[in-house]
């Protein structure tokens, strides 16, 4: 170990070197920002405290950069040492401060000594940190995990000790997104509007609300992407010839992505060519930013786009009496 801190210098690695370390240090840095969010919020219970997650990344992301520029380790918070700080009486990150100016000491003082140390000790104290590290206690609740979990769970842990930490950490990641786009493709779902009941010859009802004939309300619910996109056309198949004018109720979607945008785009063009509308009612910040950028807005006309169910029938009713009007002109005979 030597005595005292080296140089700083600019690593200089061929491009080679570069693609080969990038994706290691990618899934380093992951981890890291894992470990250290999951050892503030334990640090948070201890100490009845909140921690600010962007402080703790952006300062985990400076260290690691000027510990690179001495030619040091990645840095990350550890629960082993962050929960023995607290239980000694630490309160605030100043005992952080206080532990790594103690390390600078020894690191300057006693380096010296440290070659006294055998290997076989030095070995002895990893296996055991290893074996204490895994969360052996875990494996007893497999069984009441939900599949999802256990499958990410396996995996990370059979990868990482049948091949490597980079190569579990990647796969791990992967299998995780995936799974969570089917459990956000099964929570999504468009139907009828629940609330919307067939009434008598003047319409359907809605919270009390007359519901003129030839107009439709569905209710879209969860995250609108690719994963539930399709589901729109689907609930429109099964109702059977589309309305006259055709209420979506997006006050139940939270996000909105491209593929979701291009269905109601599909949606828009098909009941255009039929000479029939589309009304959004109540869409929140993200997909109505959404459909803003996109030009979705004036394609439809902001004018079909309401707040709420009032003024979405309100302005069904005037569509369907511009429609009306347009057919009766239509089938007017010509004079010539």
């Amino acid at each position: 170990m030597p005595r005292g801190l080296p140089l700083p210098h600019w690593p200089t690695l061929s491009l080679d070197a570069w693609r080969a370390l990038v994706p290691a240090a990618l899934t380093v840095a992951v981890l890291g920002a894992i470990e250290s969010l999951l050892c503030a919020v334990v640090s948070d219970g201890m100490i009845d405290d909140r921690h600010d997650s962007n402080q703790e990344l952006m300062g985990q992301g400076i260290a690691n950069v000027v510990v690179g520029i001495f030619g040091g380790m990645p840095t990350t918070g550890v629960i082993a040492r962050t929960a023995t700080n607290v239980r000694s009486g630490a309160k605030t990150p100043v005992a952080g401060m206080i532990h790594s100016l103690t390390l600078l000491v020894i690191l300057l003082v006693a380096a010296p000594l440290a070659k006294h140390i055998p290997l076989a000790a030095l070995s002895a104290v990893l296996v055991v940190v290893s074996l204490r590290m895994g969360e052996w206690h875990q494996f007893k609740r497999l069984n009441k995990w939900p599949k999802s979990d256990t499958m990410v769970f396996l995996c990370a842990f059979g990868l990482t000790v049948a091949v490597d930490l980079p190569t579990a950490v990647g796969a791990s990641l992967i299998l995780a997104s995936a799974l969570m786009v089917k459990r956000l493709a099964e929570t999504a779902h468009v139907e009828a509007d629940a609330e919307v009941t067939q009434g008598n010859s003047v319409g359907q009802q809605t919270e009390g609300k007359i519901i003129p004939q030839g107009v439709m309300v569905f209710r879209v619910f969860g995250a609108f992407f690719f994963g539930a996109a399709d589901k729109l056309e689907t609930s429109l198949r099964d109702a059977g010839q589309l309305p006259e004018v055709l209420i979506l109720r997006m006050r139940d979607v939270l996000a909105l992505d491209a593929t979701g945008l291009d269905a109601l785009e599909d949606l828009l063009e098909k009941l255009r060519r039929d000479r029939k509308d589309l009304v959004l009612c109540g869409p929140h910040s993200q997909p109505l930013f959404a459909l803003l950028r996109a030009g979705f807005m004036e394609k439809i006309g902001e004018a079909n786009v309401c707040g709420d169910m009032e003024s979405s029938l309100a302005r069904a009713q005037v569509l369907l009496n511009q429609n009306k009007n347009k057919k009766f002109i239509d089938s007017q005979p010509v004079v010539t």
